[in-house]
């Protein structure tokens, strides 16, 4: 392997935003969890027993979903009461989600 190679082999070794954008898509790849950010895209809030109704799935399924987007930075939360609401957060990744699942 060249110089050339080597250089460019170590730029792709740490690159933070290769690295995030892969458990991104990890985490938007299952059908849920995608089904969501979906419904996100088309109604910018919704809670998580209305999700849970309109995917026909438990809260319990719902919530393990959301907390993982959640952790990814791609949903955040809002707390009214006893009742949480989910949002698309608006970031790159999202953006170029929703050309793909709108």
């Amino acid at each position: 392997m060249d110089i050339k190679h080597k250089q460019i082999k170590k730029q792709l070794e740490n690159r933070k935003e290769i690295i995030e954008c892969a458990q991104q898509l990890g985490v938007v790849g299952d059908p849920t969890r995608l089904k969501i950010c979906y419904l996100l895209c088309h109604y910018p809030e919704l809670s998580v027993s209305s999700i849970a109704e309109i995917l026909d799935t438990s809260i319990s399924v719902v919530s393990h979903s959301l907390k993982k987007l959640l952790k990814l930075e791609l949903v955040s939360r809002r707390k009214e009461a006893q009742i949480v609401y989910y949002s698309l957060v608006s970031n790159e990744f999202t953006k170029t989600l929703k050309g793909f699942i709108v």
